[in-house]
């Protein structure tokens, strides 16, 4: 048997909902807050504009806001963009919470836990060993290859160390594509 992989699948992680914030409540000291829908609120003040994300506390439903943009001259925005914070775009909603800048800015991280879906072609199994697989991410989703690997193959994380040849470290969380091979089972 050849040792060259003769199978390219391909796997996508998509995110199925926006992340929780890792943000403390002032009401009930609750650790995580949600972006629900990704509603924007924008203030005039003359000729500055403050825009902010609004965010909810996921356990006693009080409302927060997280700066956008902070006293910026109405000429410095792209009419689209100011026009998308208005219309509350839950595209630039959600390209706004995944911008790192902003969550250093406001001091949150981001909860992935039940955010996103591994999609995998269905009917792989019936394919000889070697098999090749590009794993692609629509999303800066930070998962450990090990255990998407598991979940994708139906392996434990014992097995995926053993027979998966890899081009990036198994246990350190990426959040870029990477590829794998899997060997044959002993």
């Amino acid at each position: 048997m050849s040792s060259q992989p003769h199978t390219v699948l391909p796997w996508v992680v998509r995110r199925t909902r926006l992340p929780l914030l890792s943000l403390r409540c002032v009401d009930c000291r609750s650790e995580s807050a949600s972006a629900g829908e990704g509603r924007f609120r924008v203030n005039a003040n003359g000729k500055l504009l403050d825009v902010w994300l609004l965010v909810r506390c996921v356990s006693c439903d009080r409302t927060s806001k997280l700066t956008v943009r902070e006293r910026a001259p109405v000429r410095s925005f792209d009419p689209a963009e100011l026009d998308g914070y208005h219309a509350s775009d839950p595209d630039l909603a959600a390209s706004t919470l995944l911008d790192p800048l902003f969550a250093r800015r406001n001091h949150v991280t981001l909860d992935w836990a039940g955010a996103w879906q591994l999609d995998t072609p269905s009917a792989w199994l019936d394919e000889a060993c070697p098999v090749k697989v590009e794993v692609a991410f629509e999303d800066p989703v930070p998962v450990r290859p090990e255990r998407l690997i598991a979940q994708g193959l139906g392996l434990s994380r014992n097995e995926v160390l053993h027979r998966i040849k890899c081009d990036i470290p198994l246990r350190r969380p990426t959040n870029s594509g990477f590829t794998f091979t899997v060997m044959a089972g002993a």
